[in-house]
């Protein structure tokens, strides 16, 4: 077969390949410059490699119904969507059609071809999101199949500063949000204060572990209350209704320098259900039933260091 029927047009020239272990070919490599009119505007599936960063010919993926999964776009292109123009150079796809996430850009890094050199060949890219218009350098954005924006992923080193039911927070990695369009993560750029259901508490991830901002560590409820966040600054003594105390606080583990030198390690709390839950400790408690006191941590310890030079 070297053609294939998509919502949007024609595929000419193709290629199907066993992609996977199981043996199923979910998709197809094209040799030749096909359009594609989608809603967004019009595509070029990557038929061809154009530079050392792109050199590898990438497949698209389709859905059982053989609508388009995932495409790579042989270049950059503007894409008409729900929050303004965007560059892409992948796009995937609900299966209804609806765009579900844009990748600025796709480059295949290597010993050659580093995350670095993307980040200067990215470009700031101003949207409108539902907290008004946000510029910056973007990794990648992701929308509900409803086509409200769903998360904002930002390249190391770019930063955000919106407002948020705590106030203005500086953040980092991602912001995400409600379908609703309210806020319901960011992943806070440095130590900020937010009012908790057990009073005002310090949230700050020092060693964020995500790849994507579609869920940081402070975490809102549609109606702005704080549902989840991380501490490194904060303990928590729980007071249950027999009277048994039960502390939590922030671990510590040894740095990549040496076991001399201790990072802390977040406590994670969540909220949910009228319970404050303590998650990496498998307990949680009935705010109606219990004391909580929100302490100071007296952390003895540096924040993480990837360079072990004195």
């Amino acid at each position: 077969m070297t053609s294939f029927t998509t919502p949007y047009g024609n595929l000419e020239g193709i290629e199907f390949r066993t992609l996977f272990s199981n043996g199923k070919t979910d998709g197809c490599l094209v040799t030749k410059e096909n359009v594609l009119k989608t809603p967004y505007g019009e595509i070029v599936p990557q038929f061809e490699a154009e530079d050392m960063g792109r050199r590898t010919v990438k497949p698209l993926y389709f859905y059982k119904s053989g609508a388009i999964k995932s495409v790579a776009l042989q270049g950059q292109t503007l894409l008409q969507t729900p929050v303004g123009a965007v560059p892409a150079e992948l796009a995937t796809f609900h299966e209804s059609g609806s765009i579900k996430r844009i990748f600025p850009l796709d480059g295949k890094l290597t010993g050659f071809w580093t995350s670095k050199n993307e980040f200067e060949l990215a470009g700031t890219i101003t949207i409108d999101a539902p907290l008004g218009k946000l510029s910056a350098k973007f990794i990648g954005l992701q929308f509900y199949e409803s086509g409200a924006l769903k998360s904002l992923t930002l390249w190391p080193g770019e930063f955000l500063t919106v407002t948020t039911p705590a106030g203005e927070i500086r953040g980092r990695t991602g912001i995400a949000f409600h379908e609703d369009g309210k806020l319901r993560s960011i992943e806070p750029a440095g130590i900020v204060k937010v009012e908790t259901p057990v009073g005002l508490m310090t949230a700050y991830d020092n060693e964020p572990q995500g790849i994507h901002g579609d869920l940081n560590s402070l975490q809102f409820g549609s109606d702005g209350s704080v549902r989840a966040l991380k501490t490194t600054a904060d303990e928590l003594l729980v007071v249950d209704q027999l009277g048994s105390e039960h502390r939590f606080f922030p671990g510590l583990k040894d740095n990549v320098c040496g076991a001399e030198r201790k990072v802390v390690v977040p406590l994670k709390v969540r909220f949910s259900g009228g319970r404050i839950v303590f998650d990496d400790h498998q307990q949680s408690f009935n705010l109606e039933q219990c004391r909580v006191e929100v302490r100071p941590f007296d952390r003895k310890a540096s924040d993480p260091s990837y360079s072990c030079a004195s």
